[in-house]
């Protein structure tokens, strides 16, 4: 009986056990095993980044959109939570103390309800650039006159 009176003393002091903590301050509060997809705050810099993560959000349908409220306001976060809120997709500023802001501090998460355990979470593993498609050059279709009265060893 003691035991369990000092377990809710020291809950009622610090707030509730929580699993993970150290996992949580770098998740903005949820943990890794939900997340599909992070991007960084040095991720957020980059333009192409930002056109990456728009022109997929009808990916996240299913998700939560987490987003690092310690970060200053800018256009950036402004496109994403227009874009969130078009495609009636949920998202939440985070500011308590899991949202960090160095630049490898997570900007932006994509997070399920459950655990989805997916290995690679980054924006350009989930979504790696295409590269350019080149066409092979067709070989000229020689005729049959040609190939017997052209020989190839001889110059």
């Amino acid at each position: 009986m003691a035991d369990n009176l000092n377990e809710r003393l020291e809950q009622s002091s610090h707030g509730p056990l929580q699993t993970k903590p150290d996992e949580r301050h770098r998740f903005l509060g949820s943990l890794r095993e939900r997340v599909y997809l992070k991007m960084t705050i040095k991720d957020l810099g980059d333009p192409a980044n930002l056109e990456i993560f728009l022109k997929h959000i009808n990916d996240y349908k299913v998700y939560q959109i987490l987003i690092n409220g310690k970060m200053p306001q800018n256009e950036t976060i402004d496109q994403i939570e227009a874009a969130c809120a078009k495609e009636n997709i949920p998202f939440t500023l985070v500011s308590d103390e899991s949202a960090q802001t160095n630049l490898d501090s997570a900007a932006i998460l994509v997070v399920a309800k459950s655990a989805i355990n997916k290995e690679r979470i980054e924006l350009k593993q989930v979504y790696p650039p295409e590269f350019p498609k080149e066409e092979l050059a067709t070989p000229k279709k020689e005729g049959f006159w040609h190939k017997l009265f052209h020989r190839g060893d001889v110059e």
